[in-house]
């Protein structure tokens, strides 16, 4: 008999989204004869059994497609906003998961995707995820789908930015998404030539980089791009954050970094752009990329990796082979496991040639 599979998109959207969908779907129905049954707005839409049926005319057309046609949220299974309380939904879901007679479920998301997809899998539900952010924070895959679409979004920006701080002699203050890793703001800033690049793995010492700026200034260029991860944090924060870590933990709701509010994010670079203003002397504006990041048609890098990480994922399905998530390993996939990739972040190490690279060529990293 023919398998049925559920597809639903977490968190975050995320461009190559649509692709990966065309990609598990259209190899399910042409390959394999599955049926696939699409899960509107993530783990919510599983919950209340929200369907839309993914057939041929459905996929058509999706490649080119930022966004998701499935809709996404952030809803946790095990936490999830239902009349006004946090419930533990993961029974619901797994009823409606038999009700559907689905043999497996997938689910494309980021970090916080695959620890619920995890939980799923304790569960006794036949789950498979593939790795989507624009962070590229996903542990145990060479990269994600999203990344690349955003990197050259950022790095346009950064491009254009140029002019006119130079125009006005001004530092600009870009902040990049990114608020575990620095991926994006590093790999955006080395590509558009930013001066300082900050990124949350470095904590920065405000004074370095404001140094940096004046010895700019004194060569004759009296104007700086600072690429900033949103994530980035200095010196005394890090101590600060270290502190709190290690003092006892207060009752209540654990605070993720994926709830931390964007405004926090916001006030830590309004507060870099006016130490840079007093220590400098040079006026400072900040341009805040936000979702612009997420948006818009996929690369066509995303489309190839989506598109190869969707059809993998068929074929491991045909196979039986469940509880695990696609990664990317060089031109090919790996099924790696769920439990070795749940709660973990791929962060950029201090020796990566990304971050060797910016500094041979003179960029400041704030420390």
């Amino acid at each position: 008999m023919a398998k049925y599979i559920g597809i639903l998109t977490s968190g975050g959207d995320s461009p190559g989204l649509n692709a990966a969908i065309r990609g598990v779907g259209k190899a399910a129905l042409n390959q394999y004869g599955m049926q696939i049954v699409g899960f509107r707005d993530g783990f919510r839409g599983l919950m209340e059994n929200r369907t839309m049926r993914l057939d041929a005319g459905e996929l058509s057309g999706i490649l080119t497609r930022g966004g998701t046609i499935l809709g996404t949220s952030r809803d946790k299974p095990h936490r999830m906003p239902v009349g006004g309380k946090l419930l533990d939904m993961t029974d619901v879901i797994a009823e409606n998961y038999h009700d559907n007679h689905l043999d497996a479920l997938v689910c494309l998301g980021g970090g916080g995707t695959q620890k619920n997809a995890l939980r799923l899998k304790e569960k006794g539900l036949n789950v498979i995820t593939l790795p989507k952010t624009i962070d590229n924070d996903v542990a145990l895959t060479d990269i994600t789908f999203g990344f690349d679409t955003a990197l050259a979004i950022a790095t346009d920006a950064i491009d254009r930015l140029h002019s006119t701080a130079h125009s006005h002699h001004r530092i600009i203050v870009v902040e990049i998404m990114g608020h575990r890793a620095g991926w994006l703001a590093l790999g955006a800033g080395i590509a558009g030539g930013a001066d300082v690049i900050l990124i949350p793995e470095i904590p920065y010492a405000v004074e370095s980089v404001a140094a940096a700026i004046r010895e700019r200034s004194r060569r004759g260029k009296p104007f700086s791009i600072v690429a900033v991860a949103e994530g980035a944090v200095s010196v005394q924060e890090h101590a600060e954050q270290q502190a709190t870590r290690k003092a006892k933990p207060k009752e209540g709701k654990k605070v993720e970094a994926e709830d931390t509010p964007e405004t926090q994010y916001a006030e830590r670079t309004v507060r870099l752009a006016k130490q840079l203003e007093q220590l400098t002397g040079l006026e400072a504006r900040i341009t805040i990329l936000g979702h612009l990041q997420r948006g818009g048609t996929p690369s066509a890098a995303d489309r190839l990796l989506a598109t190869r990480l969707g059809t993998a994922c068929t074929e491991l399905i045909d196979r039986g082979r469940y509880g695990v998530m696609v990664a990317a390993r060089g031109d090919g996939a790996k099924a790696v496991k769920l439990e070795d990739v749940a709660g973990k972040v791929k962060t950029v190490p201090p020796d990566h040639s990304w971050i060797l690279s910016a500094r041979h060529v003179g960029t400041n990293m704030g420390d």
